[in-house]
């Protein structure tokens, strides 16, 4: 049953697979990736509609469904798995954790699945377990750059709405001086988020370390800064 589903997901996506959509796409990547060229929202509306089929089933099975087509490495068939751990969102429970850190080190290899999964699912997971906040420290280390990204790609929305500043100004330190560029932009990414509410105390933290960031992370940083911060933030 399950290879069924996993197959008749992966036939509709070809069925509507496109070629300029692909060509497209590839731009966006300077890695190797796989892509069937099926565009964004597409992809969201097959993931939805197949959703309603297994909603009925149990976490432990949608799980496995999600794994089955993260294993097919192709970035579409990871977004429809991601839509459906982000549905599973009101389920979600502290070992889930385990399965989460799983995916993220054996199938994220590019900024799209990285941002598509952190954003949402384990973002949503950390605010409802912040405790596991401080393994997303211990990437931050990894020498994985996708789970360096991911540290801080997982605290954009919560920094959005606010919280866990402190925990954000941690993670920002330990990925200040990281010299891959998409973990510098997540690192910058961050600091912006936290900045919508935050404006005054990441200006600060940008201030007096403007020294160490590299010039991509600071500029990602201050993009929703006034002009006068953003001023003093560039000078030299």
């Amino acid at each position: 049953m399950r290879e069924d589903i996993v197959s008749a997901i992966r036939a509709e996506l070809l069925q509507n697979a496109d070629a300029q959509a692909l060509e497209s796409a590839r731009r966006f990547f300077r890695e190797p990736v796989k892509l069937y060229g099926v565009r964004r929202p597409v992809v969201r509306e097959i993931a939805r509609r197949h959703f309603k089929g297994i909603r009925h089933m149990e976490k432990t099975d949608i799980f496995e469904l999600c794994e089955a087509l993260l294993k097919t490495d192709y970035t579409e068939d990871a977004i429809v798995a991601f839509d459906w751990s982000y549905a599973l969102r009101r389920s979600y429970e502290p070992p889930d954790f385990q399965i989460f850190e799983w995916w993220v080190k054996a199938y994220i290899n590019n900024w799209v699945k990285c941002d598509t999964f952190c954003n949402h699912s384990l973002g949503t997971f950390v605010e409802m377990y912040p405790e596991h906040i401080e393994r997303l420290k211990i990437w931050s280390a990894s020498d994985n750059r996708w789970m360096r990204r991911a540290a801080a790609a997982t605290m954009i929305l919560p920094a959005r709405r606010g919280l866990f500043l402190s925990d954000v100004l941690e993670i920002a330190d330990l990925l200040l001086r990281d010299t891959d560029d998409m973990v510098q932009k997540g690192c910058g990414w961050l600091l912006k988020e936290a900045s919508r509410c935050h404006q005054q105390e990441i200006f600060h933290y940008i201030i007096s370390r403007k020294g160490e960031m590299a010039r991509i992370t600071l500029r990602y940083a201050i993009e929703k800064m006034p002009p006068d911060m953003r001023c003093m933030a560039m000078e030299r």
